[in-house]
């Protein structure tokens, strides 16, 4: 991670720890860099970037603000308007466009925001590229073998323009549509659209299938991202498929590329689950290419179980879709994701795509002729118990000896049956304690005496 971009973009409250000032400047590199790179290759066209954004009220001001910056460089830009993460990558990949760009801070609250960077390929940004970006606004940027204290302004006919792109949504639309190798006709489906990104796109699909659908968490203000609703607040969705009397659910995040599903009793589908549901679908007609799914460290111990069970293999990544996407890329396999619904499935994606996934459960099901409460047999999910502990420094924390002893006699206590995690967050000044056991009173004495070492050292900012 660097000193700006974490393991999911520049993330911040917006004009305190992101500013309007920061968004420019990430506007002028970009534009200049890849208008350079062209220039250097014998084109002498202008640097093409897509711009997409959620609903949060800042994302607004962060669109002007890049836009002003890629134009000042002469790059043009092509804006999406509101739309999904996973729309960027694919109109960036699919439109050869030089990069994209998603104004987001995801699942955070509206305060916050963030700016994700998306390659040619519609993958998230390689480190180099995004180490230059941070060198820049520090001031001491080096590159094509030159020191530069400023980067030089477009003028006259080279001066950028902006686009209005809203075609390349209404695409990244007909291509999900296209996806659906089932009619959803007679099934009736919630969704909770997380008062973000997908609010005017996923009823549409499932319309468009024949589904008749149902949703919440379709009214942005800018101000209700994520408040009550969608894949971090999953009750919001329980209730609703319950009350309506649903066949199944699904709840996105606030730049949809989560999801998270409710099945007919109203019990909650996680990502684990729909890492166990697709991994056997997958399996059972020979497409689980290396026989794997590709997990992160905070997948739970019963899914590894119930992959033991079934024969399936598996690998585990560092946190973050990005790091799964790395692997599945470097080793040929087609699903993999993480227990908060980032489900990735590269044949189709370059990214997690909350959408998709719906799409993917929707085809199980009916493929299957099951309910979605049946799909998880054999999956037996462990209690886990998280805390999150917000302090000054992480680096600190995990190296004070203290704190390492007392996580060494939790993972000595809890031996063979369930595991002891803590990590630093990659988005947020938090550690996470993470616990799974046999039961929660276990899981919640290893977490807590973990906890109270760090409380005791006097790291918690509250």
């Amino acid at each position: 991670m660097g000193k700006y971009f974490g393991t999911d973009g520049f993330r911040g409250e917006a004009n305190v720890g992101l500013t309007a000032d920061h968004a420019y400047k990430v506007g002028r590199f970009l534009g200049w860099y890849y208008g350079e790179l062209k220039k250097r290759a014998g084109n002498g066209e202008p640097a093409r970037i897509v711009i997409g954004k959620d609903t949060r009220r800042s994302s607004y001001m962060f669109e002007y603000a890049l836009v002003g910056g890629l134009t000042a460089s002469g790059a043009d830009a092509y804006l999406l308007h509101v739309t999904t993460t996973p729309s960027v990558a694919y109109i960036t990949k699919t439109d050869d466009f030089d990069c994209g760009i998603m104004i987001s801070a995801s699942h955070n609250p509206y305060f916050d925001n963030g700016i994700k960077l998306i390659n040619s390929a519609g993958e998230k940004m390689d480190e180099e590229t995004i180490s230059l970006v941070e060198s820049y606004l520090d001031g001491c940027l080096e590159a094509f073998g030159e020191k530069l204290s400023e980067l030089p302004y477009a003028t006259r006919e080279n001066i950028g323009r902006t686009v209005d792109y809203v075609a390349g949504r209404n695409r990244y639309i007909g291509y999900l549509i296209s996806l659906g190798i089932y009619s959803f006709k007679g099934i009736k489906v919630g969704l909770d659209c997380a008062n973000g990104s997908s609010w005017n796109i996923a009823k549409s699909v499932f319309d468009a299938l024949g589904a008749k659908t149902f949703v919440v968490g379709a009214e942005p203000d800018g101000l209700n991202i994520n408040n009550g609703c969608g894949s971090t607040h999953i009750e919001n969705l329980q209730k609703f498929v319950v009350e309506k009397e649903l066949d199944v659910g699904f709840a996105y995040d606030g730049d949809a590329d989560r999801c998270l599903c409710v099945d007919e009793n109203g019990n909650v589908v996680t990502g684990d689950h729909i890492l166990y549901i697709y991994g056997k679908y997958m399996k059972d007609r020979g497409k689980l290419l290396q026989n794997t799914v590709v997990t992160t460290v905070m997948s739970n111990f019963g899914l590894y179980k119930a992959f033991d069970e079934a024969g399936i293999g598996y690998a585990k990544t560092a946190v973050g879709d990005k790091y799964v996407y790395e692997y599945m890329q470097k080793n040929g396999c087609r699903l993999g994701g993480e227990q908060s619904g980032h489900i990735i499935f590269s044949k189709y994606a370059s990214t997690g795509d909350g959408i998709l996934t719906s799409l993917k459960m929707m085809e199980v099901m009916l493929a299957s002729k099951k309910k979605m409460s049946e799909l998880s047999d054999g999956l037996t999910i462990y209690p886990q118990i998280l805390k999150n502990v917000r302090v000054r420094d992480k680096a600190e924390v995990l190296g004070d000896p203290d704190v390492r002893a007392a996580i060494a006699k939790a993972e000595n206590d809890v031996g063979d049956s369930g595991r002891i995690l803590v990590r630093e967050s990659g988005t947020e000044p938090l550690i996470r304690v993470m616990a799974e056991a046999e039961t929660e009173e276990l899981c919640r004495g290893y977490v807590d005496g973990i906890v109270d070492v760090i409380l005791g050292k006097g790291y918690s900012v509250g």
